[in-house]
C-alpha cells in the first residue's frame, strides 16, 4: 500500500519538521501486520515529498487476527490486501504520524497550525460506490478530487471498472487535519476494517473527525461506513455527534474532558454551570466588550450574543473549521446588520502576539491553557497579559484532584491536555501571572464541590490594577 503526500510551502522541508520524520531517513516503524516505511523522493525548498509505504506481512498478519477479525477466512492468505490501500493503511498513518496529527510541532508551530498546500495520491484504493463517493467525502472539507476508476483489465475493456480508484486529492488544508481526515476516509471509501472492532472506536472517530466531522453534509454515511461492522456503535456515535451539532436550540458542549466522564443526564449540568459561573464573573466586572480566546465552534459566544449588554463579542480561535461552524451557530449569514456588527470571528494562535486580541473589557480563556505546550505558556501569558492587557481576563481548566472522582480515567482527561493543575498548582501560577503583570486575582470553584477535592472545574478572575 502506498500514500504520498507533497506540499509546495516554502521551505517545503517545513513538512519534515511537522511530520517528525527527517526526509535525510528511511525510516522502518513494525506494525502487528507488517511494517511501514516513511521516506522522502523528494525534499527541497521548493517541492518536498513524503511516501508512506505499507508492507503486509502475511505470517504476521494471520497471528494478530482472531477469529473475530473480519475476512477471518482470507486472513491466512495474501490477497489484495498487500497492494490496495484500506483500513491497515490507516492505522499505519495514524500510528507512524500520531504526533502530526495532533497538529504539535515545537520547531514549527505557526506552520503546523495554519493551511498549506497539499497534494496527496494513493494509486490503488477500493472505493465501493466509485468516484462519486469520492468526491462526496472530500469535496466539503475543501479538496479538489480526482478519481480515475481502474479497469478491470485493459485487455479486455468491455469488462468494465474495478471498485478500485486512482485517488489524487490537491488543496489548501492544515497538515494535522488532512492526516486525520485521511485516517477516517481511506476506510469509509473501502467500507470495510480489516481488524476487530471495540467499543473505543466511536471515540478514535470522533477524536480523528474533530472540527470537520459534525458540520460535514455526509457525516451519517461517514459514520456507518466507517463503523459498518457493527450494529451498535453507529447509532452510538450519531447520537454523540447530533450532541456537537448545532441544529436544536439545546445543542451540548463536545462531550469531552469531565463531561465525558460523567452519565449523560449530567453532562450538560456541568457544562451550564461553567458557561454559567463565568457569564456571572463577566456581569460582575461591568464588561460591555469581550473576547473568547480559544472560542471554538462558538457554543459559549452564543451565549454572549444572546445578551445585549455585551456590545462587542469577539471569538478567535486557531482552527478556521470551528469558526465556520461558529458561525453557523451564530448565524452570521442571516442576522440583522446591527447584531453583526456587534459579533466578530478571527483566527489566531494565542502563543504570537495580534493586535486583534487587544482593546477588550474582558478576555475569557475556557478549558483553554492545558492545551497548550508547557515551554509555550510564557508566550500565551505573554500575549494576553502584557500585550493585549484586558481589564480582566477569566481562566478555566481542570482540578486535576478531583479526577479521583472518575471511576473510568487513566491519565488525564482528554488525550489532548498536556497537563492538568491541583488547585496548589493553579493557585501558584495565578498568583505569579497576576504578580507579573499588574493584576490580583481571585480563585473561584466552578461544579459539584467535593469537600476533599474541591471542585472539577477551578476559574481564576484577573482584574487588572
Amino acid at each position: 500500500m502506498l500514500l504520498t503526500l507533497t506540499t509546495t510551502h516554502r521551505p517545503a522541508t517545513d513538512l519534515g519538521h511537522l511530520l517528525h520524520k527527517h526526509p535525510d531517513r528511511v525510516q522502518e516503524l513494525r506494525q502487528s501486520f507488517g511494517t511501514a516505511t516513511v521516506f522522502y523522493p523528494e525534499a527541497s525548498d521548493e517541492r518536498c515529498t513524503v511516501a508512506l509505504l505499507v508492507e503486509i506481512d502475511p505470517v504476521r498478519l494471520a497471528r494478530s487476527a482472531g477469529r473475530r477479525t473480519p475476512d477471518f477466512s482470507l486472513a491466512k492468505y495474501v490477497n489484495d490486501r498487500s497492494y490496495a490501500a484500506s483500513s491497515l493503511l490507516g492505522v499505519a498513518l495514524a500510528d507512524v504520524f500520531s504526533t502530526a496529527r495532533r497538529g504539535r510541532s515545537d520547531a514549527r508551530q505557526a506552520v503546523a497550525d495554519a493551511p498549506m498546500p497539499l497534494e496527496i495520491r494513493v494509486p490503488v484504493l477500493p472505493c465501493r460506490g466509485g468516484p462519486e463517493i469520492a468526491r462526496r467525502v472530500f469535496e466539503p472539507l475543501g479538496w479538489t478530487v480526482t478519481a480515475d476508476p481502474i479497469a478491470l483489465d485493459d485487455r479486455f475493456p468491455e469488462w468494465g471498472d474495478s471498485r478500485y480508484v486512482s485517488l489524487s486529492l490537491s488543496g489548501d488544508v492544515r497538515l494535522a487535519d488532512a492526516l486525520n481526515q485521511l485516517h477516517v476516509l481511506l476506510p469509509v471509501l473501502d467500507e470495510a476494517k480489516h481488524y476487530w472492532q471495540s467499543d473505543d472506536e466511536v471515540d478514535k472517530l470522533l477524536r480523528s473527525g474533530e472540527g470537520w466531522l459534525t458540520a460535514h453534509p455526509d457525516r451519517e454515511l461517514i459514520t456507518r461506513r466507517y463503523l459498518g461492522r457493527s450494529s451498535s456503535l453507529p447509532r452510538v456515535a450519531l447520537a454523540r455527534l447530533a450532541e456537537l451539532d448545532d441544529t436544536t436550540e439545546d445543542a451540548l458542549e463536545p462531550p469531552e474532558d469531565e463531561e465525558a466522564l460523567q452519565p449523560p443526564a449530567r453532562r450538560a449540568s456541568l457544562n451550564v454551570q461553567r458557561h454559567e459561573a463565568v457569564l456571572e464573573a463577566l456581569r460582575e466586572l461591568g464588561a460591555r466588550s469581550v473576547i473568547d480566546l480559544g472560542c471554538g465552534p462558538g457554543q459559549f459566544l452564543a451565549k454572549l450574543a444572546a445578551e445585549p449588554s455585551f456590545t462587542k463579542v469577539t471569538g478567535t480561535d486557531v482552527s478556521t473549521r470551528s469558526l465556520q461552524i461558529a458561525a453557523r451557530r451564530l448565524h452570521l449569514d442571516t442576522v440583522g446588520d446591527r447584531q453583526a456588527a456587534r459579533i466578530d470571528l478571527f483566527q489566531g494562535a494565542l502563543t504570537y502576539e495580534d493586535a486583534r486580541f487587544a482593546g477588550f473589557d474582558a478576555a475569557v480563556l475556557m478549558e483553554v491553557v492545558e492545551h497548550v505546550d508547557p515551554p509555550r505558556l510564557a508566550a500565551l501569558e505573554r500575549v494576553v497579559l502584557a500585550t493585549a492587557r484586558p481589564r480582566a481576563v477569566l481562566v478555566t481548566t481542570p482540578n486535576r484532584e478531583y479526577n479521583a472522582n472518575y471511576e473510568d480515567l487513566t491519565g488525564m482527561r482528554h488525550p489532548d491536555h498536556r497537563f492538568e493543575w491541583s488547585r496548589a498548582e493553579f493557585e501558584s501560577w495565578a498568583t505569579r501571572v497576576a504578580g507579573d503583570h499588574g493584576y490580583t486575582v481571585e480563585l473561584r470553584g466552578v461544579g459539584d464541590r467535593d469537600p476533599e477535592l474541591g471542585t472539577p472545574t477551578q476559574m481564576a478572575v484577573f482584574r487588572r490594577g
